[in-house]
Parts: C-alpha cells; sequence; structure tokens
C-alpha cells in the first residue's frame, strides 16, 4: 500500500511538473520585460578555481543521488521496511535527489562550457524548484518526527493512527502546499520587469536575488516571502520540537533500558536527517 501511495505521489509530480512548465511557456510568450536571459556569476570568477569548484560539486552531488538512491532501493526491496517511517524517509530521499538535480547539473555544465547565462524560463524553473524541495523537505520532516511521536508515545495505536490511507494523505498534503506555494511565488514575479543588470551573484536563481534585479514594486513579493516563510518555518519547527520533547519525556519514563535503547535508532535516524536538511539550508 505505502509503495501504491508512493507512485501516485510520483505520478502527480510529473503532472504537476508539466503543467509548470506549460504555464510559464504560457507566461513568458505575455511577458513584456523583453528579458531573454539571466547571469550567474557562480561562486567565485577566478579562472584556476573553477576545475576545484566542478570537483567539488560533482562529488558532493553524486554522493546524494547514489547515496539516496539506495535508501530508497533498500525500502522497496526489503518488505519489512515498508512501514510508514521509511515510507516517509523514501520521499525525503527523492526530493533530496530532485532538489540536487534541479540546481547542481545545470552549475556544472555553466562551469564546463563556461557560459555562464540562463534563459528566463529556465530561471524561473530553478526558482520554482529552489522554493519547492526545501518546502516540501520541511514538511516531511515535520510528519516524520509526527510519526516517531505517534510510534513511541503511543504505541498501542500507532498502526490503526498511522495506516496506509493517513501516510498517503500526509504526504499529499505536504506536496500540495509545497506545490502552491511555490506556484504563488512564481505567478507574482512573472508581472515584474527587469531593467537594471541582469547578473545574478549565486550559482543558481534564488528568488531573493531576482527580486532586486527588478525595476518593479516588490512589496507584495516580499511580503509574501516573510509571510510563508513564518508560516512554514516557525510552526514545522515548533511541531518537530514538541514531538521530540514529548519522545524524550516519554523515553525517559520507560523502566527498561531495553525499551529506551529500542527506540534510540529510529529517533536518531529522523534526528539526523534534520541536522542534514538544515546544513543543507
Amino acid at each position: 500500500m505505502f509503495l501504491v501511495c508512493r507512485g501516485c505521489q510520483l505520478a502527480a509530480n510529473s503532472y504537476s511538473c508539466l503543467f509548470f512548465h506549460s504555464y510559464i511557456s504560457y507566461m513568458e510568450a505575455g511577458n513584456q520585460t523583453g528579458i531573454l536571459e539571466f547571469i550567474l556569476l557562480g561562486i567565485s570568477e577566478d579562472p584556476e578555481l573553477q576545475p576545484l569548484i566542478f570537483g567539488l560539486f560533482l562529488s558532493m552531488y553524486l554522493v546524494t543521488v547514489l547515496g539516496n538512491l539506495l535508501i530508497i532501493l533498500a525500502i522497496t526491496s526489503y518488505s519489512h521496511l515498508h512501514t510508514p517511517m521509511y515510507f516517509f524517509l523514501s520521499n525525503l530521499s527523492l526530493v533530496d535527489i530532485s532538489f540536487s538535480t534541479a540546481i547542481v547539473p545545470k552549475m556544472l555544465m555553466s562551469i564546463h562550457t563556461e557560459n555562464k547565462s540562463i534563459s528566463y524560463m529556465d530561471c524561473l524553473t530553478q526558482v520554482y524548484f529552489s522554493m519547492f524541495f526545501p518546502i516540501l523537505d520541511t514538511l516531511l520532516l515535520t510528519v516524520m518526527a509526527y510519526d516517531r511521536f505517534v510510534a513511541i508515545c503511543h504505541p498501542l495505536h500507532y498502526m490503526v493512527i498511522m495506516n496506509p490511507r493517513l501516510c498517503g494523505l500526509l504526504v499529499f498534503i505536504t506536496w500540495f502546499i509545497a506545490v502552491m506555494t511555490s506556484l504563488l511565488h512564481i505567478l507574482l514575479m512573472m508581472h515584474l520587469t527587469f531593467c537594471r543588470d541582469l547578473e545574478v551573484p549565486h550559482f543558481f536563481c534564488e528568488l531573493t536575488q531576482i527580486l532586486r534585479l527588478s525595476c518593479s514594486d516588490t512589496f507584495l513579493n516580499s511580503t509574501l516571502i516573510y509571510f510563508m516563510t513564518g508560516v512554514l518555518g516557525v510552526f514545522p519547527l515548533i511541531g518537530i520540537l514538541f514531538s521530540y520533547s514529548q519522545i524524550a519525556s516519554s523515553i525517559r519514563k520507560m523502566s527498561s533500558s531495553g525499551g529506551r535503547q529500542k527506540h534510540f535508532p529510529p529517533v536518531g535516524l529522523i534526528s539526523q536527517s534534520f541536522l542534514y536538511f538544515m546544513g543543507q539550508v
């Protein structure tokens, strides 16, 4: 059941990506800014450092992709891992692969070809996914913390509460929120005009950097950024901290050391995923 839900989620993601690209193409045709491309300045303009930067990012990208692919393969291959926790973890691994793929290959290609330009549509696509995947990461980590909270604090009702239907619904909600939030930012961004030097001091198109290049009023864009950062940053963090505080309290109350040690590995796994994500941010 969990694998079926994951397959449906992948299909929904593919459809949303197709819709996004189609909509971007339509809006680009009607955009009056005359923008054809942006220039990504990258990390450094020193020619001697480019091979080092290329090798470093290529290595990190390969490690990220291969490591997460191994996690997904292990979860799908072993039936005893078909549990809610590993279902959410496989989604998190998929998001990490997608996030890296949306940013790093373009950067590596720019270094290899020494061409730092990126088209208007490709830049909007990068902006979209650079918001979409971090939001999704945050929400999935919140869901995983809730899963561990139910497993440790309400173990007798765990399988009843965290049933396949609820797990699929939670993942769907996280993807829906991420899609709609990112799309809202893009819709507002499409109405901006750009009349300055279109050099982006970054190795990918990041929303705040692009807004600085606009000569339109970006008050609404900035307000939305602050509001959504507060809602999608503070509330998930509060949920994660609350879940772990309740988990720690429940573990302390356990009388046997074996019961405590039993819960440390899964909790540690989620904690490492959270710290890894915060390190990426």
